[in-house]
């Protein structure tokens, strides 16, 4: 992980010269009851515990300025030439690096937009406007959100690596579960079985475990992040799975769907087809136009025309989020122009982003359709991750 930092700590250098940013200063305390999103990426695991400050500036110059107990730590990550400790208070030792940049622009890590571009807690602010006041740099401090946000999205070739492991770990468990699926079996006992085949791997869940996976069988189960329930799969219910895993550090974040036929039935129903044929066409329509240099709404407008055209309700979500560090990974989101995404649907698709791409449309009296692909967004297009599911698999309906 210190070789990734590194090359993160690099790569928001020249994200910093690209946005004409002066100097971005990461401000902390207590990491490990209250931590900042972007720590893991510029720092590691490691905690902070006293008042710390992380300085990278355009011209290069990186600085950690953290408690003296905490001078090793900084050291090791090998991410900060200069490691500067102190013992009674931070102020004098920021504003020393400030006087000698002298910075037109200090970015700090605050966003109404983005979540994880969010990590500078309001009495820290507070605390640095009071270090700042009466100093020439009051009145300089702006968002580091686009900052954050490339330096998020941006995928260096070993995130990615990463990434694309995780994916194949999670397909590799969905390929092992699938032929032990068995009408009668509930929702709870198929996320403990996937529970176990993590554990086998020494794998962590991409995001809560009670919800992960998320279970669904037939028309009933509550779709959502909410945990698998005692519903029990019957003949003609369609099962559908939200699951990922993180795997030395990244997350994967995929959805799957299978159909138990009933009793003398002969192949897929038309209705179940149907939807599954016109969610995997949404999401293709999705894929077809991610590229860079698209608006992040323009993936969303293109699936979402496909499931109203096909005269099926309206998805209330985004098409796609951005997945990483977390399965949620902030930044630009494949969404509409809603007021709950703020400006994220407005953000230009890059090169180096991996998105998911997830949608779904019920079927009545049956179940829920829904599929969910990672894919990374290349210099003229988008690759999927791992191989995305084309066709309904068929469960064993027998008892």
């Amino acid at each position: 992980m210190t070789e990734l930092v590194q090359e993160k700590v690099a790569q928001a250098v020249q994200i910093l010269q690209e946005k004409n940013i002066d100097l971005w200063l990461t401000f902390v305390r207590e990491t490990a009851a209250v931590t900042d999103p972007v720590l893991p990426l510029i720092y590691g695991e490691a905690d902070l515990t006293w008042h710390s400050a992380l300085i990278l500036t355009r011209s290069g110059r990186r600085t950690a300025i953290v408690g003296r107990y905490e001078l090793d730590a900084a050291r090791s990550t090998g991410a900060y030439p200069e490691v500067i400790p102190y013992d009674e208070s931070i102020q004098p030792h920021i504003l020393a690096v400030l006087e000698q940049v002298q910075p037109q622009t200090i970015a700090v890590n605050t966003s109404k937009d983005d979540f994880l571009a969010d990590g500078l807690t309001h009495g820290m602010y507070e605390t640095l406007r009071g270090y700042l006041q009466g100093t020439p740099f009051e009145g300089r401090l702006v968002e580091a959100v686009e900052l954050i946000g490339a330096l998020r999205g941006r995928k260096t070739p070993a995130e990615v690596t990463r990434i694309r492991a995780a994916v194949k770990e999670t397909l590799a468990i969905f390929d092992e579960i699938y032929p032990t699926l068995r009408v009668g079996q509930s929702e709870k006992e198929i996320a403990n079985c996937i529970h176990a085949a993590m554990q086998r791997r020494g794998l962590e869940a991409a995001w809560n475990p009670l919800s992960c996976p998320a279970v669904n069988t037939g028309p009933d189960s509550p779709v959502g992040h909410g945990a698998p329930t005692d519903l029990r799969i019957q003949p003609g219910h369609i099962l559908h799975f939200d699951f990922g895993v993180r795997k030395d550090g990244y997350c994967s974040d995929l959805q799957r769907v299978v159909y138990f036929p009933r009793q003398g039935e002969n192949g897929i129903p038309t209705e179940v087809e149907r939807a599954f044929r016109t969610v995997r066409q949404a999401i293709q329509a999705a894929f077809a136009v991610l590229k860079p240099g698209i608006i992040a709404k323009d993936a969303d407008d293109a699936a979402r025309r496909v499931i109203v055209d096909a005269g099926y309700p309206e998805y209330m979500h985004a098409t796609g989020h951005q997945v990483g560090r977390l399965a949620h990974d902030g930044g630009a989101i494949l969404g509409p122009a809603w007021d709950r995404y703020g400006k994220t649907p407005f953000l230009p698709v890059e090169a180096g982003q991996v998105y998911t791409l997830e949608l779904g449309v019920m079927v009545p009296g049956q179940g829920y359709i829904g599929l969910e692909e990672d894919v990374l967004v290349t210099e003229d297009g988008a690759e999927y991750l791992g191989a995305p599911q084309e066709a309904l698999i068929i469960g064993n309906s027998t008892y």
